[in-house]
């Protein structure tokens, strides 16, 4: 039997934080179930009553364990299948921890809503049938360009190699498959244009199993073409 049953959708951005996790660090012993979001199936009360808010993913353990949120089910995975993206308790201090929760609250409060919002323009909206907000898209993109200018500083400053610290960790699990979908929709110059993020991508690249995830994860042409 599975340790748990992670319900997402591949279009869906969330869920990727948690699946980037998991193949990070070979993990496969899940269930993956595809919620039909095309078909309401999110909405229904059988789904309803895992996760209320009619969201994915959602996460439900062998033991009995129902889960909802990407990062509280990122971070719990971490934790409990001991995968090496959170600080060790053993050697981290005061100082280091705060630290690491810091760079966590930076990616929920600047990054998310700017990097979802080019995202949900530019390839959500194309699947799911609507047009395009090209103003919208621009000014989410100039709000992710004044945050990655300070993000650029703090790895100029700082001399760290990844968002947390010299280690990769969570944190960079948070960043990575919403790139790649820029990437995708020819935003990619928000991470080339600048130096230290570009070197901080391409460290993240050099792991194989992160690599290989985010060069199968969505492309919009080809979800279109297989609608054909």
């Amino acid at each position: 039997m599975p340790q748990f049953t992670l319900y997402a959708n591949p279009i869906a951005t969330a869920p990727d934080r948690i699946l980037l996790a998991l193949a990070d660090a070979g993990f496969t012993d899940f269930e993956y179930v595809n919620v039909d979001m095309s078909a309401k199936e999110h909405k229904s009360a059988e789904y309803l009553a895992r996760n209320p808010f009619g969201k994915v993913p959602t996460l439900v353990t062998s033991d009995g364990v129902t889960m909802y949120e990407s990062r509280a089910i990122a971070r719990f995975l971490c934790t409990k299948l001991n995968l090496p993206l959170l600080p060790n308790p053993a050697t981290a201090t005061a100082a280091s921890l705060a630290l690491f929760e810091q760079e966590l609250s930076c990616e929920i409060s600047y990054f998310e809503t700017p990097v979802s919002g080019i995202i949900w323009e530019t390839f959500i909206k194309r699947v799911i049938n609507m047009e395009t907000d090209n103003a919208a898209a621009a000014e989410h993109k100039k709000k992710l360009e004044e945050y990655f200018d300070i993000v650029e500083a703090k790895f100029m400053s700082s001399g760290k190699k990844f968002m947390a610290g010299d280690e990769y960790s969570l944190v960079d699990v948070y960043y990575l498959p919403f790139l790649a979908r820029l990437f995708d929709r020819g935003f990619g110059d928000v991470v080339t244009s600048r130096p230290q993020i570009k070197a901080w991508w391409d460290r993240c690249m050099e792991r194989p199993k992160t690599k290989a995830w985010i060069d199968q994860s969505p492309k919009l042409d080809a979800i279109l073409a297989s609608r054909k």
